[in-house]
């Protein structure tokens, strides 16, 4: 019998894909690493709304669900999630409508003793410059620090690769402070003007945004404002989907998705008539 080189994960993600009706093509990396990560349970994940029917995909409601108006965007930047054990599984999870838009976009899991050699390898590719992105105010070694990326920062040939560290802002901590990996990489803080305005979970400070938030501002940092407009919108409707599916919002102050669904719309159209 021929044996195969593949990582036994791998067999994991491709067999559900060929069995489940419900996942079909396109799937893009965090829906890979879901599926991956809900085999590995030994019980099912649950969490608040538990009871609700929700699509495999946006994890929405599925009276909510905003598949249908994904829409890749054209960048020339490329983003690795590296996300923290379960985090994955949350419904409320921003890091998924990164990889919605982004055609490239990576997704690992953390591992404090094991990181995935995939990961390093592509954090080792020359055809990419690394930033991971994090506050200034975390960093202690001594890491190139910008605010940031345009023809000065990026090296020629060079490809920008964006890192995000998904998961809480105590866990981003934990990951980055118990990651060595990460000490060296050239690092984007950003520093938002606006207050966060994610209102599914709210980190401990104002300034501690969503994961779908920070990716946002570093696109726009990178030179790409319309794409960051136009992931800010896509972040948007899922929050405001995310809220109806869970009766959070009063008849006097609801807004018609198709709002949501037209800013958005009207968002990409924008990002890719300045591409």
């Amino acid at each position: 019998m021929r044996s195969s080189n593949k990582p036994p994960q791998v067999d994991v993600v491709e067999q559900l894909l060929k069995t489940s009706p419900a996942i079909k093509e396109p799937v893009h990396a965090v829906h890979r690493l879901y599926n991956y990560r809900k085999a590995l349970s030994t019980k099912p994940f649950t969490a608040r709304g538990k009871k609700l029917i929700r699509c495999p995909k946006c994890l929405l409601g599925v009276q909510f669900c905003t598949c249908e108006y994904r829409k890749f965007l054209s960048t020339n930047i490329s983003v690795m999630l590296i996300m923290y054990d379960d985090e994955v599984l949350k419904p409320t999870n921003s890091g998924r409508l990164i990889a919605d838009l982004i055609p490239n976009t990576s997704a690992y899991l953390w591992s404090r003793t094991e990181p995935n050699p995939d990961m390093l390898a592509q954090l080792a590719d020359p055809q990419y410059q690394v930033f991971l992105v994090f506050p200034e105010q975390y960093i202690e070694s001594q890491q190139a620090i910008y605010n940031q990326i345009d023809a000065s920062v990026l090296a020629p040939d060079k490809k920008p690769l964006l890192v995000l560290l998904d998961g809480s802002w105590r866990q981003a901590i934990k990951m980055f402070r118990k990651s060595p990996y990460l000490h060296t990489l050239n690092v984007l803080s950003i520093a938002p003007s606006q207050l966060a305005t994610y209102a599914l979970r709210k980190g401990s400070h104002e300034f501690q945004l969503g994961t779908a938030e920070v990716a946002a501002l570093a696109l726009e940092a990178a030179g790409e404002r319309e794409n960051g407009a136009a992931l800010t919108a896509w972040f948007d409707l899922f929050v405001e989907s995310s809220l109806l599916g869970r009766n959070r919002r009063q008849k006097e102050i609801i807004k018609p998705i198709e709002l949501y669904i037209n800013n958005f719309n009207d968002a990409v159209k924008k990002a890719a008539s300045r591409s």
